[in-house]
């Protein structure tokens, strides 16, 4: 371990991270740090004699008469834990004085805005998706089924993203890992707007919400260090608002660029840069704003002592509360702690010698090391002390998620099938229609033709969108730059007919006789549909939802304090099970957007809630492992969500409204179980 040289901080032992300033212990309290006090090399006066001080030579020939301490490789690992225990219990108050002492200011509120970049990184992650899907299943020629997956791969990546790097934040740190996090995903989402294939796409999106998974757990671990208990709960809560704000930014760029088909260019015939891309592009700017500003702000100094480094965590709260007096108009104020304690270092670290193997055997050997502390932190949080309260929080973070991330993905599902039904019931049908030597030069839309002929026509230039030919005879017609969107021929009889730079595919032919017909360049890829495909109403339902929970982040941010996280959780989440009853009277899209805001609105505050009792349940070196894997479970709930709640479309509404609402009212009942932590320090 780290020793001081000049004799201040002699105390530190080699094998124990333990500060001790000497023997009594009202000197303990008082002995300074090497950065404020040491002795005057010029005149070899120690400075700290006229505060009472001991001297650090008198304090070394205490401990030179002492009895020889059994060195802490002899002691039983239990009693080194049952003292670790006890200096973790002496730190959390300690630190949770000192924080009162730093103040709440300028320091906490540019870190609330640099995390909130990131928060929002993930709220626009999300929504991507969803919002390209329209044009990159165009674009990319996805099936049902790739769409599926593309949907549901951000989630897989951040799931797996919130436990891998949620844990190694409590290894490596807070700002390290938070960097790799927003870094990963910036790389990717930028990489995936230019790729074609989708195949690379699809991948792109997974490494991209690897990224933003594991940001999230860090985010929330790496703030509440640097908050004082009576300002947690309320500042935790309003660092959620930055979620509301990614949704309404999605929202809003794609409604803004993604219409816009000559937003882009092409390179060829193989390369397309449709405006889709550019939006995928620019949502990518707060992960990259946040990454950048990120480099100019510390760790959590609360991270440094838990892992023994005294001096850097010492500095960093002097940062904080001098930043903070600066702005207050108070420079002359006085950073008054000089001694923090440090836990005692249990971990059994490796250390290789650059002689010793390879780089890459001692690289392996790092990384083993790091990922089994890890997988032991995992462990540590389904132990005795903590197992009651990770599995109910893991319940109600699954139920939570179940519900919400389904109904979001139902809500824009079930506006698109009654748009469609009121669609279907304008159609126009035509029957036994004859018609010959005629050109077809315009659009043809929503239409049945059934037992029509036709006989030496024309189709030139034109467009085909929800168009079917039933039991129809075409004969020696022309087809010629033809585009068509849901058009099929079902048991139609085609003879001697050209088919010349068309997407006319041999799958949208239905049990029709094909006589002597002739295909030439057939278009390659798939076509962009109408411009009107790219309804706003969808954007709309997207930005209204996420605008309906601002009075719900305000509610729960000024309450979270005064009523408890707890009531909250329980609260929220049965008024959102009631709200999901009212969604039988939802027959009208106006009716499921009204409906949509009100439960998301009601839901936040329990989203907020879960947030803030996750990081007060667990100790600092437990803290981001635990709501990695919360967080990570609550991604599963939404994969599972999604699937579950989109199956039903068309079909039911009573199986979707039933299951949300029956686990938002089990999740709520055993939240009221969980302790209640607002007056809790920080472990």
């Amino acid at each position: 371990m780290f020793k001081y040289q000049d004799g201040n901080y002699e105390g530190y032992a080699p094998n124990d991270g333990y500060y001790r300033g000497g023997d009594e212990p009202a000197h303990e309290e008082d002995a300074q740090s090497d950065v404020t006090e040491g002795h005057d090399e010029d005149d070899e006066v120690y400075e700290g004699e006229y505060q009472g001080i001991p001297h650090p030579d008198d304090i070394k020939e205490k401990q030179k008469k002492r009895a020889p301490a059994v060195a802490d490789e002899y002691r039983d690992r239990a009693d080194l834990m049952a003292e670790r225990m006890e200096d973790e219990e002496q730190l959390a108050h300690q630190y949770e004085n000192i924080i009162e002492e730093c103040g709440h200011g300028r320091f906490q509120w540019t870190l609330f805005f640099v995390l909130g970049l990131a928060l929002m990184a993930d709220g626009v992650e999300v929504f991507v998706v969803g919002f390209v899907l329209p044009s990159a299943e165009k674009d990319m020629c996805l099936s049902s089924s790739n769409k599926g997956m593309l949907g549901l791969i951000v989630y897989l990546g951040m799931m797996v993203g919130a436990v891998m790097l949620g844990g190694l934040a409590d290894k490596l740190g807070r700002k390290k890992c938070l960097i790799i996090s927003l870094a990963i995903n910036a790389a990717f989402a930028f990489l995936s707007s230019f790729v074609q294939g989708y195949g690379f796409f699809l991948f792109c999106r997974l490494i991209s919400g690897l990224g933003i998974g594991g940001s999230l757990p860090i985010v929330f671990a790496y703030f509440s260090e640097f908050l004082s208990r009576e300002k947690r709960g309320e500042h935790l809560s309003w660092l959620c608002m930055f979620w509301m704000i990614g949704g309404i930014f999605a929202s809003a760029m794609a409604w803004s660029i993604i219409p816009h088909y000559g937003w882009g260019f092409s390179m060829g015939t193989k390369y397309h840069f449709h405006s889709w891309r550019v939006f995928v592009l620019v949502c990518s700017l707060p992960c990259i704003a946040s990454l950048v500003a990120l480099k100019f702000m510390p760790e959590s100094p609360r991270f440094l002592l838990e892992i023994g480094k005294h001096d850097e965590a010492w500095m960093i709260l002097k940062q904080v509360h001098d930043t903070n007096m600066r702005a207050k108009g108070e420079p002359e104020r006085v950073f008054t702690v000089s001694y923090i304690k440090t836990p005692k270092q249990v971990d059994e670290f490796i250390e290789i010698q650059s002689s010793t193997g390879t780089w890459y055997q001692r690289w392996l050997v790092r990384i083993t090391t790091t990922f089994k502390q890890v997988w032991d932190n995992v462990l540590y949080c389904l132990t005795a002390q903590y197992r009651m309260n990770t599995l109910m929080l893991a319940v109600v973070w699954f139920t939570m998620a179940l519900s919400y991330y389904g109904l979001i993905v139902w809500f824009p599902d079930m506006i698109r099938y009654l748009q469609e039904e009121a669609y279907e019931s304008r159609v126009k049908i035509f029957d036994e229609e004859e018609v010959s030597h005629f050109t077809f030069n315009f659009t043809l839309e929503n239409q049945i033709h059934r037992n029509g002929e036709y006989r030496n026509d024309k189709f030139i230039g034109m467009k085909f969108k929800e168009v079917r030919f039933e039991d129809s005879l075409f004969e020696e017609c022309y087809f010629e730059d033809v585009t068509s969107s849901e058009t099929f021929f079902e048991n139609c009889t085609i003879i001697s007919t050209v088919f010349h730079n068309t997407d006319l595919y041999e799958h949208k032919f239905i049990n029709c006789r094909l006589i002597n017909n002739t295909f030439m360049n057939q278009k390659e890829g798939c076509q962009l549909d109408f411009e009107e495909d790219n309804d706003f109403l969808i954007y709309l339902v997207s930005f209204l939802g996420s605008l309906s929970v601002l009075p719900g982040n305000i509610i729960s941010a000024l309450l979270m304090d005064k009523i408890g996280r707890i009531k909250m959780i329980g609260g929220s989440m049965l008024i959102s099970a009631v709200c999901c009853f009212f969604l039988f009277f939802g027959n009208s899209e106006s009716a499921m957007i009204g409906w949509q805001c009100l439960f998301c609105g009601a839901s936040i505050a329990a989203w907020n809630a879960l947030d803030v009792i996750t990081v007060e349940l667990y100790p600092t070196d437990k803290r981001a492992t635990a709501f990695g894997i919360l967080n990570g479970l609550c991604k599963f709930g939404a994969i599972l969500g999604n699937s579950i709640f989109a199956s039903f479309v068309g079909i039911t509404k009573v199986v979707p409204i039933l299951l949300a609402s029956s686990a938002l009212v089990g999740g709520g009942l055993l939240a009221l179980r969980l302790p209640e932590t607002r007056e809790q320090v920080l472990m």
